[in-house]
């Protein structure tokens, strides 16, 4: 019997205000000493009473529109009752039937073809404190308890691990874009959970859903659910009970682990937060916060397919991340409209080489816009070569140094004059008979060799096409 993957997606991610969620603790708690951002509301000492954090509520209403939902005019805090150690009041301020963002979608991509999966909610809920595992014993540290965080969650539609991983990295660019978090999923401000089932192709119910969790980027998102995928079809074909589950993921071993059953809403015994009214969002105010909205990454990649006449998967590469389509449009404001494919070239090529590398971000680079867009202006004008272009974009890499200055230190100019190099011409034509012979014979191949030879002789300054040429005319035309 073949079987088709179910998966739900549960994106939660830390919104970029100054204050916690419900408390004026400073919310930059990475770098600060343990139980420092604390005080007696993020402790859930008794007595203390909640305020909502307003720029958090927009944060959430942003995201919301970006992602085509409809904004609740009327929304509530609810209580989400458990015990962990990392929750000190023993439940958590969340919303659960009235969510501030409902019925939205996100368009996905896989190999050339359009999906919509829908977005269930987007809702705010405070986040929980950090515990540091000992040999025999944990930590807690506080500063992150109460944290604003942004819950989004999917339809269960999407069918693969192919099409999850395409859904966190849109979802992960958009909120990008939004500028509402940081998204770094090495340090937990964006992280997801993963609901996956399967079923018999053909039936609608689903057999038992297990949630992974503790999936810290998007190639382990993508291993975990191919080895849940093939764990549950194995279980079944050998006759297996899956349970509804926790999972975690141990990226070390490639595989995912029991932690605990699997609760349901009614574990959690949801009842309206009794300190805080309900938050009334009116139409007027929804209005002011869609008209924040940026251009997006769909549409930033369209237009530049439009405008610049770029191939789509350039611009979906140039627009995945919104500081390097803002470098792309600096460079082309420096270089010109007419060389925007030049600057796709080299910032898709040569830079993100030496980016990848490094492990260096677009937005710390020493290349800047200008660096680029002069290099593409003098190959443009023959002043330099391409071999020489990639010395100078390596070098500037390194030192930060002007186009310029590279040039002039290392002697990059391109020789157009061929009187400078007719004697190495010559040279070239008597060093190589045999090429000279192919040549005459018809072998195009041959020429492009012994040009290939005179522009090493001169360091790659000498400009190829003109040496042709010359070539041409010393061996009698073709």
């Amino acid at each position: 019997m073949d079987y088709e993957t179910i998966i739900g997606l549960e994106v939660h991610a830390q919104l970029l205000t100054g204050s916690k969620m419900f408390c004026s603790c400073n919310a930059n708690y990475t770098e600060a000493e343990p139980n420092s951002h604390v005080c007696p509301v993020c402790l859930g000492m008794p007595g203390v009473l909640p305020v909502i954090n307003q720029k958090a509520v927009e944060y959430a209403m942003l995201s919301a529109l970006a992602l085509n939902c409809t904004v609740s005019e009327y929304t509530k805090f609810d209580r989400k009752n458990y015990n962990y150690p990392d929750l000190m009041k023993g439940y958590q301020i969340s919303q659960y039937d009235f969510p501030i963002g409902k019925h939205g979608w996100l368009t996905i991509d896989i190999n050339g073809n359009r999906k919509q999966v829908n977005i269930t909610r987007v809702h705010l809920e405070e986040d929980v404190a950090k515990l540091h595992h000992e040999h025999h014993y944990s930590r807690v540290d506080v500063n992150r308890a109460g944290l604003p965080l942004m819950e989004i969650v999917s339809e269960p539609e999407i069918s693969s691990p192919e099409e999850a991983r395409d859904y966190l990295m849109k979802l992960h660019s958009i909120l990008r874009y939004l500028g509402v978090s940081t998204c770094n999923m090495e340090d937990g401000s964006f992280r997801c959970d993963a609901n996956i089932s399967i079923r018999p192709i053909g039936c609608k119910e689903l057999m038992a859903k297990v949630e992974v969790k503790n999936m810290n980027s998007f190639k382990a998102v993508y291993q975990a659910l191919e080895y849940e995928s093939r764990r549950q079809r194995k279980a079944v074909k050998e006759g297996e009970p899956i349970f509804q589950e926790t999972r975690g993921w141990l990226d070390e071993k490639g595989e995912t682990v029991s932690q605990r059953s699997k609760e349901c809403a009614d574990d959690y015994r949801y009842f309206p937060e009794p300190d805080l009214p309900p938050l009334i969002i009116d139409k007027t105010w929804i209005a002011k916060i869609k008209e924040k909205l940026p251009e997006l990454p769909e549409a930033r990649k369209n237009r530049f397919v439009a405008q610049y006449g770029l191939l789509l998967h350039d611009a979906s590469v140039l627009t995945g991340s919104l500081k390097m389509a803002d470098y792309f449009e600096e460079c082309v404001k420096l270089a010109g409209k007419e060389r925007a494919k030049a600057a796709t070239t080299w910032i898709l090529g040569d830079l993100s080489r030496l980016l990848n590398a490094s492990g260096t971000g677009i937005g710390d680079t020493k290349v800047r816009p200008e660096h680029i867009a002069d290099i593409i202006k003098l190959t443009g004008k023959n002043t330099i070569s391409g071999p020489a272009a990639k010395t100078i974009i390596e070098e500037t890499f390194h030192t930060g140094k002007s186009v310029d200055d590279i040039i002039n230190d290392k002697d990059l100019r391109q020789v157009n004059d061929i009187s400078e190099i007719q004697d190495l011409i010559k040279q070239a034509i008597n060093d190589n008979p045999k090429a000279i012979s192919d040549y005459r014979a018809g072998k195009e191949q041959a020429l492009m060799f012994i040009t290939g030879q005179v522009v090493k002789a001169t360091s790659g300054r000498a400009n190829p096409v003109a040496v042709k040429e010359i070539l041409i005319e010393e061996l009698g035309g073709k």
